[in-house]
Order: C-alpha cells, then structure tokens, then sequence
C-alpha cells in the first residue's frame, strides 16, 4: 500500500487539480533598447521619468479546451531632458489550466492569472533595466481588478455607440 492518499483524480502521488493550475510560466518577447547610447550616459543630469502601459491577453491553446495562455504585456518608455533614455518592452506569459464556470472564466483569466505572473514581470523588467546602466524600474502592485473592470467599460461603451 502506498503512504500517500489518492488525490482528487485518484492517482497517487499526482499533483492535485485544482480550479486553476499554473502549467509553465516564460519570457515570449523582452526588448531594450537605449536609442541614444553611449552618449545618454554622460548627460544624463536627472532621474529619467518612466512611462508604463500595461495590457493583459488571454488565448485558449485549444479551441474548446480549458488550457489558456495569459499574457503580461509592460512596455516602460523613459526620458529625461527631451531625450529617450530607453524603452523596454516585456511580454511575460502563463500556460494556465482553468476549470471554472463560463460566467467567472473572464475575471479568472484577466485578473487571477496576471496577479500570479505578475512578481515574476516586475523582477525582469527591474533587472533588465538596471543591467541596462539605469536604475531599476521597479513597478508598483498593479490593480488587476480595476484593470479588468476598466476594460469591460470600454468594450461596453464601445459596444452602445
């Protein structure tokens, strides 16, 4: 007899299912660059100004199946003076297993998933930057909820007029 109990799909020793299983997290695309190197760094005279957008996709792998991908898109755009100091670009991506019902599949997929992916993002985005010659970019907790509900504000704005 084995010492450990059967789990919820009655294998023992399986990895438990539960509504959401984080499969594989990776890097799809990371760009920097420093358009006016080397010269940006001998007249830099203040801390650069950072802007940041942010956009979160998700795409089921299968049509019909419940494994998505989700996606971290972060673009940080930097100037000083005038100048571009560096743009870097991070698309930062899940596989996800999700097995919940329809009507909360969105919020799960839109809110749940980028949160978990999220320190994973911020960690290279502040790395890449520094190892770039800058401070790091270090961005704050993002509001994911808020982001979601955003976007379904829009989509129904758009969809009334």
């Amino acid at each position: 007899m084995s010492d450990q109990p059967p789990l919820s799909n009655g294998q023992p020793g399986a990895a438990p299912q539960g509504p959401l299983v984080l499969n594989l997290q990776y890097t799809k695309d990371l760009s920097f660059e420093v358009p006016g190197a080397p010269e940006i760094f001998t007249s830099l005279r203040e801390q650069p100004r950072v802007d940041l957008q942010l956009d979160v996709q998700a795409r089921p792998i299968q049509e019909g199946g419940n494994v998505y991908e989700v996606s971290l898109q972060i673009r940080a755009d930097a100037q000083a003076d005038g100048q571009t100091c560096f743009i870097a670009e991070l698309v930062y991506c899940g596989i996800f297993t999700v097995t919940v019902d329809q009507q909360v599949l969105e919020p799960v997929l839109l809110v749940e998933c980028p949160r978990l992916l999220f320190p994973f993002a911020r960690n290279i985005l502040a790395d890449v930057t520094r190892d770039g010659g800058f401070p790091p970019v270090m961005l704050a907790p993002i509001d994911f909820v808020a982001l979601w509900q955003s976007r379904r504000a829009e989509a129904g704005a758009v969809g009334t007029a």
